[in-house]
């Protein structure tokens, strides 16, 4: 029986670009270019090592989120994913980590699974939180952070490292893992790997679709919102000491008084 894998991906605003948030404070993501997060192509390259290594295996990649997020989806199916699940919907913005681990959950459920893989946390909001609440979700096992992963005769195991040891760690399919960057540099897509992606099929879903009313997402569903936001400060100029004798004198009272010392 082939192992069905889905690998969870968002697609997040560039940390490179100008951010910023919406009136309703969300952030605005039509005036900043979006990609898939970097934190899920380690989860994308653990998924595709791990089908290399079974007799049979077929990798669905998973996005909640905007028309625009078919971009993460592509790029996932560029490295070698087989097919992709867009769920999108007008009714979800706004939603926070709560509601998309609901929409994840049935949108697994409906495509069918044996592993799920996340990437670590998300590179916008950076809660690492989800795998946990998902496989809750889903009443399965989970196995997080791992730095190495592999499946074995209906068992996934992996490596989790800490700040003084290791753990070996393992859980019976079907399971919830999410790996770290330190699993292994993601492949870059081939050209043969992007012209075929173009192929691919990407099933879209709604709300409707996996039963969920739109008030258990979005804003008025989430648990959790900001309140209220400011821009960060402007970048003001530096101090700059010139060493004319008194250099290390003068820099000690400069970082004194700004108690960095």
């Amino acid at each position: 029986m082939s192992l069905r894998i889905v690998v969870c991906v968002k697609y997040v605003p560039d940390a490179t670009g100008d951010r910023h948030f919406a009136d309703d404070l969300t952030v605005d993501r039509d005036d900043v270019d979006g990609l898939l997060s970097e934190l899920d192509e380690y989860a994308v390259e653990q998924a595709l090592q791990i089908a290399e290594e079974a007799d049979d295996a077929e990798i669905t990649v998973l996005t909640v989120g905007p028309e625009d997020a078919k971009d993460a989806l592509r790029k996932a199916l560029s490295m070698g994913a087989d097919k992709a699940v867009h769920v999108e919907d007008d009714d979800l913005h706004g939603t926070d980590v709560m509601g998309t681990s609901l929409v994840l959950a049935k949108a697994i459920e409906k495509t069918g699974y044996d592993l799920v893989i996340c990437g670590m946390a998300s590179t916008d909001g950076t809660m690492g939180v989800l795998p946990a609440i998902l496989a809750e979700r889903l009443n399965v096992p989970q196995v997080t952070l791992l730095s190495e992963v592999s499946v074995e005769d209906g068992t996934v195991k992996g490596r989790r490292d800490g700040d003084t040891a290791s753990e070996q760690l393992e859980a019976a399919l079907p399971a919830v893992v999410s790996v770290t960057d330190q699993s292994g540099e993601a492949r870059y897509p081939s050209f043969k790997g992007i012209m075929a992606a173009k192929k691919k099929p990407v099933e879209a879903l709604e709300l409707d679709d996996l039963d969920i009313d739109a008030d258990e997402v979005g804003l008025e569903g989430a648990w959790t919102k900001v309140d209220s936001a400011a821009e960060r400060p402007a970048r003001t100029a530096g101090t700059i000491v010139k060493d004319e004798g008194e250099g290390g004198k003068q820099l000690a009272e400069f970082l004194a008084s700004q108690k960095f010392i």
